[in-house]
This record gives C-alpha cells, sequence and structure tokens, in this order.
C-alpha cells in the first residue's frame, strides 16, 4: 500500500503496474483469452521472419565488398533497427497479456522503451535512405560521395535520437505525478508523450512524402529528355518502374504506420468515444510489419544482393548437411560477371551497382549516339535514372 504522503502529493511511485492499467480503464484479464493466444500467435510469426530477412541483409552487406558504399551502410542500419525492432517485439510477446500485472513499472518502462527506440530508429533510416536517394539522382551519382566517416556519424545520429526518444518517458514525461493525463494504451506514458510521438513520425513521413515526389518529377523530365533519343517504350519502363518503386516505399510506409499512428494520436488527445483499445494491438503488429517488408524493397529486389543472399542460404544448408567444402563464401555470381560490362563503363563516375533494381537493367546506350548533341544524356545517366 502506497504511504499517505505520496497520494497527498498526487504522485503514485510506489504502486504497481496494474494500478494505473485500472485507473486508465485498461483492465488486464488474470487469464489467458483467445484474443490473446492470437495476438502473441501473430505477433511471434512476423517477428521471427522479421529477424531472420534482415539479419540476412545484415550478414550479406558485411560479407560482400560490392556492397561497402553509403547507400548500403544505411541500408545495413536500417536492417539492424529493424532486427533490433524484431527482437524488441518479441521481448513485448514474452511480456504482455496477463504477464504484464507481473511486472514492476521499471520493466514496463524498458519494454515501452525498447519500442519506441527501435521503431524511431526505423523511421529515421527510412528518412534517412530518401535523403540519400535524392542527393544522389539531382547529382546523377549512382553512389553518394559521402565519406565513410561521415555516413557512420548520421548512424550514430540515429540510434542517438532514437535512445533518447525511448527514455524520454523514463526520464520524467510519464504520469505517475498526474494521473487523470494517462493514456489508456500506455497507461504509464503520458497523453501528451503521445500526440509528440504520433506528431513526430507524421512529420517523418511527410518530408519522405516530399522527396520522393520531387524525385519523381525530377526523374521523369529527365526520362522525358532521354526519350528523344530512345525507344519510347524504354521512357515508359522507366517512369513505370520508377513509380512501382516509390508506390511501393510509399504506400507500404502508409499501410503499415498510418492506423497505429492515428490510434496513438487519438489516445493522446482523450477520445473516449474512439475505442483504441480494441484495435492497438492490432495496429502494433501492423507497424511492426513495415519491419518485414523493409527488406523486400530496399534489398531484395537488387539482383546482386538476391545473389548474396542465396549464395549464403546455400552455405549455411551445406554446413547443415555436414558437408565438408570452401571455409569461405563466394560471392563472385553470374550477376556480377554480368555486370562486369556496365562497371567497367561508369568506373570513371561511380564505384558499384545501383540501390534498387527491377531485373530488367539494360547496357548502356552508345556513346557515339548520346553525345552528338549537348542536350542528350550520357550513359552514365540513363543508368542513374533508371535505378532509383
Amino acid at each position: 500500500m502506497d504511504t499517505v504522503t505520496e497520494d497527498k502529493e498526487g504522485c503514485y511511485l510506489n504502486r504497481s503496474v496494474k494500478f494505473f492499467y485500472e485507473a486508465s480503464g485498461k483492465n488486464i484479464s488474470d487469464y489467458w483469452r483467445k484474443r490473446d493466444y492470437v495476438i502473441v500467435t501473430l505477433g511471434m510469426t512476423v517477428c521471427f521472419i522479421v529477424i531472420f530477412s534482415n539479419l540476412l541483409v545484415i550478414v550479406a552487406i558485411l560479407k560482400n565488398k560490392r556492397f561497402h558504399f553509403p547507400i548500403y551502410y544505411l541500408l545495413g542500419n536500417l536492417a539492424l533497427a529493424d532486427l533490433f525492432s524484431g527482437v524488441s517485439y518479441l521481448h513485448l510477446m514474452f511480456h504482455t497479456g496477463p504477464w504484464t500485472i507481473k511486472l514492476s513499472k521499471y520493466q514496463w518502462f524498458v519494454r515501452q522503451g525498447l519500442i519506441d527506440t527501435s521503431l524511431t530508429a526505423s523511421v529515421l533510416n527510412l528518412l534517412a535512405v530518401a535523403v540519400e536517394r535524392h542527393q544522389t539522382i539531382f547529382n546523377m551519382q549512382l553512389h553518394s560521395k559521402m565519406s565513410t566517416r561521415r555516413v557512420f556519424i548520421i548512424m550514430l545520429f540515429i540510434w542517438l535520437v532514437a535512445i533518447i526518444m525511448g527514455l524520454v518517458p523514463t526520464m520524467g514525461w510519464h504520469c505517475l505525478c498526474d494521473l487523470p493525463n494517462c493514456s489508456t494504451m500506455a497507461p504509464l506514458y503520458s497523453r501528451s508523450y503521445l500526440v509528440f510521438w504520433a506528431v513526430l513520425n507524421l512529420l517523418t513521413f511527410s518530408i519522405m512524402l516530399a522527396v520522393y515526389t520531387r524525385i519523381f518529377v525530377y526523374v521523369r523530365r529527365k526520362s522525358k529528355q532521354m526519350s528523344q533519343h530512345t525507344s519510347q517504350m524504354r521512357y515508359k519502363e522507366t517512369v513505370f518502374n520508377l513509380m512501382k518503386t516509390v508506390s511501393m516505399i510509399l504506400g507500404c510506409f502508409v499501410i503499415c504506420w498510418t492506423p497505429g499512428l492515428v490510434v496513438l494520436l487519438l489516445d493522446g488527445l482523450g477520445c473516449e468515444q474512439c475505442k483504441v483499445l480494441l484495435y492497438e494491438k492490432y495496429f502494433l503488429v501492423l507497424a511492426e510489419c513495415n519491419s518485414l517488408v523493409n527488406p523486400i524493397i530496399y534489398s531484395f529486389r537488387d539482383k546482386d544482393m538476391r545473389s548474396t543472399f542465396k549464395q549464403i542460404l546455400c552455405c549455411l544448408c551445406r554446413r547443415g548437411s555436414n558437408h565438408q567444402g570452401n571455409s569461405g563464401v563466394q560471392f563472385s555470381t553470374l550477376e556480377h560477371e554480368k555486370s562486369k560490362y556496365r562497371s567497367a563503363v561508369v568506373k570513371e563516375k561511380s564505384n558499384g551497382v545501383p540501390l534498387i533494381g527491377d531485373g530488367s537493367e539494360d547496357l548502356p546506350a552508345s556513346s557515339e549516339k548520346l553525345n552528338s548533341n549537348n542536350d542528350k544524356l550520357s550513359a552514365h545517366e540513363e543508368d542513374v535514372l533508371t535505378h532509383i
């Protein structure tokens, strides 16, 4: 039982987690319900897929020297954030439902802080990738000219901001001394913090939308110039592939994040008629699914990345079958050999392969045809515009 002094001051520092849940109207069942089993089963399934797919991306980037460039470092950092998100959500699955009652306030804040940190890092990495693509496209580069040191500083900054966001509620932005302001979805969090977190992520999405819209408009204009000395079919294919990539990036982000952010915002604004508790856990699983689709959009569509994945998986299968072979993974793939011609052409201006390919790469156009007029695009420009 809490001391009289704490109750008079309005602070409930010694109260249990169950006290805050009951005070906010979020009752916890003492037994496992069918809904709890469904959510835990669904959540753990998503977690294992997220962990495996993002771990595969990280290993591929570390193993293959062809991926040792700024954009791939950012993609690796995104995969690390999504991997951490999968681990954090798995931790949540083992501390949810009836298990929540047994948590101390410290354990509850750790549980929520891990989720906040991982999801914030994932969103910030998505923004960093968008900005990097904007810089390279407008400078007509296949890879950013940023130094490795600068890229790692950006990555460090992302994690620093994410960790701070995860620690902010523990450091004082909670409702332990302001019970009427407690959130319904996260009963120890202040409603104002939920509004801040939701608005911050919506703002991040708005910036991403503006960046990719500007990229699309720019590439469409450049591709139209390119159509003057290339086939009309090539022009349509370039614009279509760009629209498909941008639609996937923004569409998946909206589908996965918007429902959860809207529910958080409604809860933060104190909407009692919105029945946020009916949807919160499902929308959290949906937000976690963004960490599942990120590797597909940003990595699995890259031909060299897919070839590297196959090499890694084949190596694991051989080891699992106890077959003796070479100790190292060889990454001299067919796609690698096919791309040698392209690499030789653009070697002076770039040092790698495109970020996202659709499997339909063409060889650069003949230099005699492209250099006839000043307004015609170079083979390098065509290569950049085709692989957004």
